[in-house]
């Protein structure tokens, strides 16, 4: 969530060392891929297995060829040492082509592995204040879930606030659902339930987010994708946000909504991270 720095250590262009892409890479001009941010922890890329497994099923779900696990390794390798704290950006995009939409046959994949430095995870422990962004989501069944790269949406959110005091926005869609956060996902406590938006129609499904939910339900705690709206969210026992960088924070205020004391935010935090 943080702003990272801007200037990274290292990038390889399809194994190799390069800051460049060609002006006619479908990523640029269509923003026809996918990528994945993640966490460098100790020197090691976190959850690296599991974010090489989204990446292959947003790649197929864009019908893209994935490269396989041992060439992104191969780039791993090449791009050590990671600094001992960092972000990594791990993109594929359909690569250069003839212009026009239709995509072009054989594809000719760009991958592209960004190294930054960076200091110790935003956000450590203390609640989050949050807001509700006037942007809403449009509805798109066949890219929901996906991390592509058109996020101008995003981008457009974001661009709401300068606040410092506030840390993350909360996406809405058209009919008035809570889908996740600007740069998060979300969880909500009630009841003795942990439940998270459904991504059936828009946002994204982080890696944090599919995590916790497995970890959650092996832990016997009931978890549940289900549709609510604003309204439900500020009557929650708490609510918290995840991503691949900061892992899980708890959410201590949105708008005149309070949540003074963390409730299972801290085993779930404990979860998550072990």
């Amino acid at each position: 969530m943080a702003d990272q720095p801007d200037i990274p250590l290292r990038i390889l262009v399809n194994g190799l060392a390069a800051t460049q892409v060609a002006a006619m890479d479908r990523g640029l001009m269509y923003g026809d891929g996918v990528f994945r941010t993640i966490r460098i922890a100790d020197g090691r890329p976190r959850w690296w297995p599991d974010h090489l497994a989204k990446l292959a099923e947003d790649c197929a779900r864009l019908g893209l060829d994935c490269p396989d696990v041992a060439r992104l390794d191969e780039d791993l390798a090449r791009i050590e040492p990671l600094p001992i704290r960092g972000v990594l950006r791990l993109t594929v995009t359909r690569g250069d082509g003839p212009r026009g939409y239709r995509p072009p046959s054989p594809q000719r994949c760009t991958r592209i592995l960004a190294c930054w430095a960076a200091g110790d995870p935003p956000y450590p422990g203390e609640g989050l204040n949050i807001r509700v962004c006037d942007l809403r989501l449009a509805r798109q069944p066949a890219l929901a879930g996906i991390k592509h790269l058109n996020r101008l949406e995003n981008v457009l959110a974001r661009a709401e606030w300068n606040d410092p005091s506030i840390a993350e926005g909360i996406l809405l869609d058209q009919s008035g659902r809570v889908v996740s956060g600007v740069m998060s996902n979300l969880f909500t406590w009630r009841d003795g339930r942990l439940q998270t938006p459904s991504l059936r129609l828009c946002g994204v499904a982080g890696v944090a987010r599919a995590r916790l939910m497995r970890l959650a339900a092996e832990e016997g705690m009931i978890v549940e994708e289900t549709d609510f709206d604003l309204a439900t969210l500020l009557t929650a026992d708490e609510v918290m946000l995840t991503n691949s960088l900061f892992g899980l924070r708890r959410v201590a205020g949105l708008g005149a909504r309070i949540w003074p004391e963390p409730l299972i935010s801290p085993r779930l935090m404990e979860l998550l991270d072990a």
